[in-house]
């Protein structure tokens, strides 16, 4: 089987008309203040380690202003308004967002890595999208919970990944707001600048000061951000390791805690399923999104009968895929966000050869600066190997094989997290059995990482608990009291 040989001209998106700036400080009670410490430090653009601009480090004191502005701003302003008050700032917000579309995927390319067309075509638009969609919910409380009583809890600590930066915060704030909350945000080291121009957002929006507050920094600003004593509400997307030191943390205190954590998604391919259309799924799954989906579907389990033509017409369509600069349209795969999370996947890729999986990559050239890694998948994969089940957080597939649906259920379920699934059939009634068994927070059923505001999104096991998005979201920033 031979592919065609591609010769794509560069179509790069402009970076001219973003403009970033050389130095940021930290958004505390509207206004921009320099670090206590008065230290900073660089966020990197992953294609080609270029230096894009100086961060500010926040520290306990910051902190500490930071969660005083949120509880003034909550006491005296946000928790007086009416929902339908606080949906028009959150209308506002969606809409000035929404202009600023095109600057916002830019900037999340730079900063982030991943290609243009995921940054404007789906970032950006579902974090609008979640603006809309909780401004309508704000002045529904009562229909969305008929029959409780309830209030805001008060001050949310949120801190949010380097994977989806912008889409994440919109995940967490927007419901935050509708249900009358303030908040703090400290977003990730290493993709901070869409957070810090949601603040200068927030500030054309004429959002009263302190109820949006951003710090930037490192693990420890955001361990002070959780064992902080007036922090009402903790809500965390990341990694396991550190959702657990969360979860510790906030243990004996009246703290709400929802966590959003790792993945390693089941992907299950039947004898029956549209081949073609489960292949573009499958490489969507895994592969155009770099393997930086915490629900990626990075364990594929195809039917023993039907193994030779999948794999062989996956790897017929990995040699298509385009490896390169991420503001180019023409990109498949950008860079990986960080050279230390660069490292952590080529760890793997040494793991599961010397664990005896055979190792497939197309023949493409990585550009000579930047992180940047090819498409892998490994078939041949033990189920207890550790590629099969620990989190690599890459453009890694492993692929295995089964007979029946029980030896399925079986090996997708043995696994430590518990987030996402796929089922691909033209069986409807397969489709029910298998995600009703399945131990996954979302099944798709012949599609994969299709998102929606009204959809709840969460997982069980070491993936977490707690939902968010839909109306799910809404209850987790609101304290019942029936």
């Amino acid at each position: 089987m031979s592919n065609p040989t591609w010769n794509l001209e560069p179509s790069l998106e402009s970076a001219a008309q973003v403009q970033i700036k050389p130095q940021y400080e930290l958004f505390i009670d509207g206004k921009w203040q320099a670090p206590a410490s008065g230290t900073y430090f660089a966020t990197v653009n992953p294609a080609d380690e270029s230096h894009l601009a100086k961060i500010a480090w926040a520290n306990a004191t910051d902190i500490d202003l930071a969660v005083s502005a949120a509880r003034s701003a909550y006491e005296n302003v946000w928790s007086k308004l009416s929902g339908a008050a606080r949906g028009k700032y959150l209308f506002r917000i969606a809409r000035l967002m929404q202009e600023k579309a095109k600057e916002l995927a830019i900037m999340e390319t730079l900063d982030g890595g991943k290609p243009i067309r995921e940054s404007r075509d789906i970032d950006i638009p579902l974090a609008c999208n979640h603006f809309f969609y909780y401004a309508g919910w704000a002045d529904k409380l009562q229909e969305a919970f008929a029959g409780q009583q309830f209030e805001a809890l008060g001050v949310a600590g949120q801190i949010t990944p380097w994977n989806f930066p912008l889409l994440m915060l919109a995940w967490k704030v927007a419901p935050a707001l509708a249900c009358g909350n303030t908040v703090v945000l400290k977003p990730a080291e290493t993709t901070s600048l869409t957070a810090l121009k949601f603040a200068e957002i927030c500030q054309e929006a004429g959002l009263p000061a302190g109820v949006v507050n951003i710090v930037t920094g490192y693990g420890d600003t955001g361990a002070a951000l959780v064992a902080h004593s007036d922090v009402d509400k903790i809500a965390f997307t990341g990694s396991t390791a550190v959702g657990k030191q969360i979860q510790k943390a906030c243990i004996g205190t009246p703290k709400k805690v929802t966590l959003e954590l790792g993945g390693k998604s089941a992907n299950i391919l039947l004898e029956d399923a549209p081949i073609d259309q489960a292949v573009e799924g499958i490489i969507n799954s895994i592969f155009f999104n770099q393997g930086h989906v915490c629900c990626a579907g990075s364990r594929l389990f195809v039917q023993e009968s039907i193994a030779e033509q999948v794999v062989a017409k996956l790897k017929f369509r990995l040699q298509s895929i385009y490896v390169g600069n991420p503001l180019d349209k023409n990109t498949d795969i950008g860079a990986i966000n960080s050279k230390k999370q660069l490292e952590t996947i080529e760890k793997y890729l040494a793991i599961g050869l010397a664990e005896g999986a055979e190792m497939y990559q197309p023949d493409c050239t990585l550009p000579s600066q930047g992180f940047y890694c090819k498409p892998t998948l490994f078939t041949d994969v033990a189920q207890s190997a550790r590629i099969a089940q620990e989190e690599i957080f890459g453009p890694v597939l492993t692929i295995q094989t089964f007979r029946t649906m029980e030896e399925v259920v079986q090996k997708a379920n043995n696994s430590p997290y518990g987030l996402a699934a796929g089922v691909w059939t033209a069986n409807g009634a397969r489709i029910f059995g298998l995600s009703s068994q399945l131990h996954a927070g979302v099944v798709w059923a012949n599609t994969y990482n299709k998102f929606d505001p009204a959809s709840p999104f969460g997982g069980y096991k070491e993936s977490g608990f707690g939902r968010e998005g839909g109306r799910h979201g809404l209850s987790a920033y609101l304290k019942f009291k029936n």
